[in-house]
């Protein structure tokens, strides 16, 4: 008797594992093969792509929930979608490191994201895609900033960002033509720019920091935006230029007024609005910055009727 009570509860435990594999399977296509109530949304990226605030004094900063990524899930519900964020973004990180760097993470996303240590965060988006082919609606990248930020204190400013461009194109290329393979033809790839902060040197008043940031619009306008522009429409993606979108672009001729500045140009108005830089040398954006950002992508998708 009790021989067959244990083959019993032995067959009912397989039938069990049995209808509940199938469930787990439909789950991620929905109920009858229909698109899942909610679809992930996939971050990559350096210091902005996990929403960076700057520390104290002589402290690190760290990741939050106030980044573009964090954002933009409540934005895109406006538009009729609904989002999980999924963020594998690193502060620091260079279109080489993306690549290459296996470390732990020093500057991560806020608790609750991937810990992918062993792994490149290229691999381990790269595997999460593939993993999830058909339940991911969208992939954002902020990438390139680090390459060439360094620039701005080199003695050859010019050589610098030359060499930089160049490991720029060749890294980027790689990456997004992995995430394009690992995602599939039908998800959007979103690649972002940045704000040029430089612009918030022009507050010191001093020339050769004037003469530093008008040059700075000139190298996001004609070197790293079309750069970067490039290599995310090669895949299919879509490239918002949040340098034109905050204004950078406007003549240093046209003047608003700012508190504590005074009279300043617009562009580097709007700079020390929503980024750190103009008061903290900070390149990282306050909370309305990265909301800034979040919009800019929301409009990339289309509205759901």
């Amino acid at each position: 008797m009790a021989q067959r009570l244990r083959i019993a509860l032995a067959l009912a435990l397989a039938i069990v594992v049995a209808l509940a594999a199938p469930a787990v399977a439909s789950a991620a296509k929905g109920s009858k093969g229909k698109k899942p109530d909610k679809q992930f949304y996939v971050s990559l990226g350096d210091s902005y792509s996990i929403g960076y605030q700057p520390g104290p004094p002589g402290q690190l900063g760290t990741g939050t929930t106030d980044g573009y990524a964090n954002q933009l899930p409540k934005l895109a519900r406006k538009r009729g979608y609904k989002l999980k964020l999924v963020n594998f973004g690193c502060g620091g990180e260079t279109t080489t490191s993306i690549l290459e760097r296996t470390t732990a993470c020093i500057v991560g996303p806020p608790e609750g994201q991937p810990v992918y240590t062993g792994q490149t965060q290229a691999a381990a988006a790269e595997a999460f895609l593939k993993k999830h082919r058909g339940v991911v609606k969208l992939v954002t990248v902020s990438i390139g900033g680090n390459d060439v930020t360094v620039c701005a204190n080199s003695p050859d400013p010019g050589g610098c960002v030359t060499e930089a461009l160049e490991r720029l194109r060749a890294n980027l290329a790689t990456l997004v033509q992995r995430l394009r393979g690992a995602a599939g033809k039908r998800v959007k790839i979103v690649g972002l720019t940045y704000p040029d902060v430089i612009l918030g040197l022009w507050v010191t008043g001093n020339e050769n920091d004037r003469n530093l940031a008008s040059a700075s619009v000139v190298v996001f306008r004609d070197l790293i935006n079309p750069a970067l522009k490039q290599q995310y429409e090669s895949v299919g993606g879509v490239f918002v230029d949040v340098t034109a979108a905050t204004d950078a672009y406007f003549p240093l001729d046209q003047t608003t007024v700012l508190p504590p500045y005074g009279e300043l140009p617009i562009a580097v108005a709007t700079v020390c609005r929503i980024s750190y830089y103009c008061e903290l040398r900070d390149i990282h954006l306050k909370p309305e910055g990265y909301l800034e950002m979040a919009k800019l992508i929301a409009e990339t998708l289309p509205k759901k009727k």
